[in-house]
Formats: structure tokens, sequence, C-alpha cells
């Protein structure tokens, strides 16, 4: 049998709260990649996450908790497991 590997963090819990279109409360968050006013591209305990928007601001950024709060007009969501060279599509829509 395997031993965990002691070096390893423990896997947190990832939630996502949106309120309004306006307001998006994550948890579980460990980075973030890049991020401006339309898109904040972000790694997650469930994989990469973007958030695509307008006039988006990060109020609340706490790497130790994993916790992440974004502001402004909240358009798209989505998730990937892909490559960052696949999101130069996403980039060139929100330009």
């Amino acid at each position: 049998m395997r031993k965990p590997d002691e070096t390893q963090e423990p896997r947190r819990a990832h939630t996502l709260q949106l309120t309004e279109r306006n307001r998006l409360t994550l948890t579980g968050v460990s980075d973030v990649d890049s991020f401006c006013d339309q898109l904040i591209v972000m790694n997650t305990s469930q994989g990469e996450l973007t958030v695509a928007g307008r006039e988006l601001h990060i109020s609340t950024l706490n790497l130790e908790e994993g916790r992440l709060d974004i502001d402004g007009l909240i358009l798209a969501l989505e998730y990937s497991d892909a490559r960052p060279a696949s999101r130069r599509g996403l980039w060139r829509v929100f330009r």
C-alpha cells in the first residue's frame, strides 16, 4: 500500500457563489495566473477556471485560505484542463 506524499497539500473544497451576476466568491483557489478587467484565470482544486466579464476587480485574495472575491459583471465561467495556449481565442473575444 502506498503512503500519501507528506509534502503534498490536502485538496481544498472548491465552491462558487454568484450573487446577481456582479459578485463572485470562490474557495479552493490555489493561484491566480492572470487578470485584467475582462478576464481572470486561476487554478482551483477542481482545475483551471476562467472568469470572463466586464469591469472585473479582485476585491479579496487570500491564497492561504484559498479564497477569492471578484466584483464586476460576470459573463462566463469556464473550467479547463487544457494548456494555457488554448485561452488565446477567449482573450481575443474580450479585448
